[in-house]
């Protein structure tokens, strides 16, 4: 009998040494992510979102361990890779708001085209929406919202001549959100979808006289080839998030969380920092005789039109009378007073549900 018991006492031992073992282990196990970045041709991948991934590893002494690649080297498009996101099989994805505002209007509410004029008043509007985005992006995408961070300011580049906000009537303009879409139809112009990978192509055929994108974006896309003229009127700021897989998410230990929002709560406020700059310095690429990126840069050789104090007043009236009152209709009573309370406070602007 005395044997017995010590041969149970001697198993339960080792099974509760394999138990430990083997929950050890589990902590120990580096968390594998698979991450899709934005696009290849734009500094925000390059110098920001892969960096940080592909260095990862070495941070964490092997403790998360990434691999990422661009929606340009997979071929895809801001709502298919949210349906990825959303079944697992990324477990990190960056993106636009305005790409899966699709499925719910709430989206838009934080980047509405021409209501910020400035990456100051555009980052309190981010964190001002961030908790409503948070709720948004759980409900319809089974995701985790980390970050929100800003393109450089989104302009206008036009293949014919301009002169002003008056010359956008009647013209086709290539836009990539449904607010972008409210302002040109506000200012007389129409509205044209068509992915960025596209544009030149359009511009030459004539598709589109027009496109927005960042000034970063389009320098580094080379848009000048299709494009001559650049009409500097900011239209919105191409707010982007990246937001990790909830299961994914909840997957990781409390520790491992708190570490990882840490690291990307630091990548946030870099990017921050660098679209800050990257205005002026895109513009003086595209349009100057020096280009502050290095004496090897290619100018774009095209020609800069400032908006006049007349432009800036229609711009604002087409704001608050199209495109937040058309996306007040879009969200409903519910989601504009929620706007309201948040975002609209940052702005002193209100937004009417009918």
């Amino acid at each position: 009998m005395l044997k017995s018991l010590k041969t149970v006492g001697v198993a339960a031992g080792f099974a509760t040494a394999l138990a430990m073992g083997a929950s050890a282990q589990a902590a120990d196990a580096p968390t594998k992510m698979s991450v899709i970045g934005t696009w290849n041709s734009m500094t925000n991948y390059n110098d920001r979102e892969a960096p940080f991934w592909r260095g990862i590893a070495k941070k964490t002494k092997g403790g998360v361990i990434a691999t990422i690649g661009s929606y340009s080297e997979f071929g895809l498009k801001g709502f298919e890779v949210m349906r990825m996101l959303k079944s697992g099989v990324f477990d990190y994805a960056y993106g636009l708001p305005g790409y899966v505002a699709a499925e719910n209007a709430v989206f838009e509410g934080g980047d509405l085209s021409s209501v910020t004029q400035d990456i100051v008043t555009q980052r309190k509007v981010a964190e001002a929406s961030f908790p409503t985005l948070e709720k948004a992006f759980a409900k319809y995408y089974n995701a985790k919202l980390l970050q929100l961070y800003p393109f450089p300011s989104q302009i206008l580049y036009c293949k014919n001549p301009i002169s002003g906000i008056g010359d956008l009537k009647g013209k086709k303009i290539r836009v990539y959100a449904t607010s972008l879409g409210d302002f040109v139809e506000g200012v007389g112009g129409t509205s044209v979808t068509v992915s960025f990978g596209e544009v030149i192509p359009a511009l030459e055929k004539g598709v589109v006289d027009c496109a927005i994108t960042g000034t970063m974006s389009a320098y580094t896309a080379k848009w000048y080839q299709a494009a001559k003229y650049v009409y500097s009127m900011r239209v919105g700021w191409g707010l982007a998030f990246g937001a990790m897989n909830m299961d994914k998410w909840n997957s990781m230990s409390e520790t491992q969380q708190t570490d990882m929002k840490a690291r990307l709560d630091k990548l946030t406020d870099e990017m921050w920092a660098a679209t800050a700059k990257e205005d002026d310095v895109a513009i003086a690429c595209l349009t100057s005789n020096e280009c502050p990126i290095g004496k090897d840069a290619p100018l774009g050789g095209m020609t800069l039109v400032e908006p006049t104090e007349a432009d800036l007043a229609a711009r604002d009236k087409v704001a608050n009378d199209v495109v937040l009152a058309r996306w007040a209709e879009r969200c409903g009573k519910e989601c504009a007073d929620n706007w309201n309370a948040t975002v609209g406070k940052v702005l002193n602007m209100k937004a009417v549900a009918k």
